[in-house]
């Protein structure tokens, strides 16, 4: 603990209240609740590590791969004690995983049963529509399957504390302290004789400057993210200290030498935001390359960066301290339309205020723009109660699906009763089950009998679960399904896609299909997207479209990026954010080589070559005769292959090294690999 947590000199109170309930003396499963930034990960490490000089297996879950390459890098320093870091429990003393690949992981009997403690992080998730199904079903079948695996919850305060624990059979313990005490405050524009909330977010970002302390400013979208970095570093640029400005530099430098270290022009973005940082403000969005964030995030908390404006998922990533969090935004944009934030949301963003070991305190204001609003937004938010945390499970059509596929191709159940027995253990039962007896009804299954009847047939039809004299079975379809993480209306999606594919293979046609689905990630538009220039990309593909919306965007970016265009090119040409190209070129391709199986087990073959092609062009960015080079020579890339076939032509066989080495980045071990792979 001394090797991983050397600032610790003492466990603060409630860590201490933790340990004296006796957590590191019993097995039990626990839960426990403290506010962010106490110290949950040290008390999981505690426990783990107990069970480790046991001879023990760790699992400990967390729901964004972001978080999981945090607490990987955390935990490294164990392997110098002799225990294995990994991400997964088969070759690793202790796994760090996301959720959905822990699911997976309790449906292989043998690997789980090996396992004996879990450590849920973030488990508040549970709530969530999209992940809270897969840890709900996750652990109801580790608790099936291995009952003996003990179990430990570290969450944000949750109002229903008592039904999660009687449905884990866990010890609870909670507590509210905060390292670093917490002030939160609505601010209102008439206070401060003003019409414009970014008056006030620019107050508080002077003050921050003098007092050499740092904020987080949360808005709506990405464009607010981008708009508000731009006024305050223009406005602030005139109060910087030379010294601060010769650092802000640095990292403005950083940021472009991204793409340039990839020879590659940066983008429209990447100058605008490279521009805000030269004053020390900057903007966090999924528009940005994964390396300018992680450069943000390590900058910042270095404290070499004044300010961060972000949209709300930055609360559920790593973890940005800052002495003053500010809401301007409590609004946010879902499928219904504007919503405001719950209170739960509220807490998660305002628990980023206050640095331990650097602040004496922390300061969370939300922004009101009249005496009134300030007063409900001080009542539902200040003063009010976090909402009931709500299993999304039966509400989720996708995940109920998926896990009925799960059980049935992992021989968990084979017919309906050994399903419900299943469903009836989920924490949407248990709660089912205390709303009918709070009525003061008693608690049948009908309500889950129904749901799962209906899903069944729905399985049935879409040939992937079929009956059999001995109970339910997965098709080959279905195995495939549980093999992989796309939802099961993607997989029929494509299944009937692939149905109707007709006699010539479309490239822009089934990227187009892709793109329209969740699994590929979206690239957006910018605010004035070119909506022309999408249209004539896709219909130079025979893609003819009416509307242009993300989708749209996404499928013209991918055909351009496989016409070898670079990131800065697609986003000046379409008005996209194209640094996503890259992690959606990825799972592209990854959809597509899905889209393939699916062939497979259809016995449809007629375009299984095609769609290994567009895989590969996908993955690597390139036209179709570059696809044996860049496969072939590790590290060589599409743009130094594409140099060497416009000298030299499709075939190297005949050219020399010495050759080779003439072409402008082809240095002696690019040329000697590439000489190798012809000679094979």
């Amino acid at each position: 603990m001394k090797k991983a947590y050397p600032f610790i000199k003492e466990y603060n109170p409630a860590q201490q209240a933790v340990i004296n309930s006796g957590y590191l003396e019993c097995d039990e499963n626990y839960i426990i609740s403290i506010p962010t930034a106490s110290g949950k990960t040290v008390l999981g490490v505690l426990a783990a590590l107990k069970v480790l000089q046991q001879g023990g297996k760790i699992i400990y879950a967390v729901p964004l791969i972001s978080l999981q390459n945090e607490k990987y890098k955390e935990f490294k320093v164990f392997e110098q004690f002799g225990y294995k870091v990994g991400k997964t429990p088969r070759n690793s003393d202790i796994a760090v995983m996301i959720f959905e690949s822990f699911d997976i992981t309790t449906r292989q009997a043998n690997t789980i049963n090996d396992v004996d403690l879990v450590i849920i992080d973030e488990f508040h998730m549970i709530g969530d529509y999209s992940r809270g199904p897969t840890i709900e079903c996750a652990i109801t079948r580790m608790r099936e399957n291995n009952p003996s695996t003990r179990l430990i919850a570290l969450s944000a305060t949750l109002k229903n504390m008592d039904e999660l624990a009687n449905w884990l059979d866990a010890t609870v313990v909670t507590h509210d302290f905060r390292p670093v005490p917490l002030n939160k405050e609505v601010l209102c524009t008439e206070e401060f004789q003003t019409k414009d909330k970014n008056n006030i977010v620019f107050k508080i970002l002077n003050d921050s400057l003098n007092d050499s302390s740092q904020m987080l400013t949360f808005v709506s979208t990405r464009r607010f993210t981008e708009s508000l970095a731009k006024k305050m570093a223009d406005k602030i640029s005139k109060k910087l200290p030379d010294d601060k400005k010769e650092t802000f530099n640095i990292i403005a430098e950083k940021i472009l030498d991204v793409q340039r270290k990839r020879n590659n022009q940066p983008t429209e973005v990447c100058y605008m935001l490279a521009d805000c940082v030269r004053n020390g403000v900057a903007f966090h969005h999924a528009g940005l390359f994964d390396k300018q964030k992680e450069i943000i995030e390590d900058e910042f908390k270095e404290g070499n960066l004044l300010m961060i404006t972000a949209t709300p998922s930055l609360m559920y990533g790593v973890n940005l301290p800052s002495k003053n969090v500010v809401i301007r935004d409590y609004n946010r944009w879902t499928d219904q339309g504007q919503m405001p934030i719950p209170v739960f949301d509220f807490e998660q963003m305002a628990g980023r205020a206050g640095r331990p070991g650097y602040d004496t305190e922390g300061n969370a204001y939300l922004i009101a723009k009249s005496l009134d609003e300030a007063y409900n937004l001080d009542e539902f938010y200040l003063h009010g109660d976090i909402e009931q945390t709500t299993s999304k499970l039966i509400d989720n059509n996708d995940a109920v699906l998926k896990q009925i596929i799960t059980q049935v191709s992992s021989g968990f159940a084979n017919n309906l009763e050994d399903l419900i027995g299943f469903f009836n253990k989920t924490f949407y039962a248990y709660q089912i089950q205390n709303s009918y007896n709070d009525m003061g009804f008693n608690f049948n299954d009908e309500t889950i009998k129904y749901e799962i009847s209906t899903s069944i047939e729905y399985l049935i039809e879409n040939g992937i679960i079929r009956l059999t004299p001995s109970g339910f079975q997965t098709t080959p379809f279905g195995i495939l399904i549980s093999r992989n993480n796309y939802s099961v209306k993607t997989a029929i999606r494509l299944k009937d896609y692939i149905k109707h594919m007709g006699d010539e293979f479309n490239v822009g046609s089934v990227i187009y299909e892709i793109s329209s689905t969740k699994a590929v990630p979206k690239i957006n538009t910018k605010y004035r997207a070119n909506k022309d220039n999408i249209r004539e990309v896709l219909g130079r593909n025979n893609v003819f479209i009416a509307q242009v919306s993300n989708n749209e965007a996404t499928a013209a970016s991918l055909i351009e990026w496989i016409n070898e265009r670079r990131e800065n090119e697609i986003e000046n040409y379409l008005k996209v954010y194209a640094a996503s190209t890259r992690r959606s070129s990825y799972e592209a391709s990854n959809l597509v080589k899905f889209m393939r199986d699916i062939c497979d087990v259809l016995g449809f073959y007629t375009y299984t070559n095609d769609l290994d092609i567009l895989s590969a062009r996908l993955y690597y960015g390139v036209k179709k005769e570059l696809i044996p080079l860049v496969m072939g020579v590790k590290r060589l890339g599409r743009q130094r292959a594409r140099s060497l076939v416009d000298v030299f032509g499709d075939d190297l066989s005949h050219v020399s090294h010495d050759e080779l080495t003439k072409v402008d980045g082809i240095g002696d071990k690019i040329a000697t690999k590439i000489v190798e792979f012809y000679q094979q």
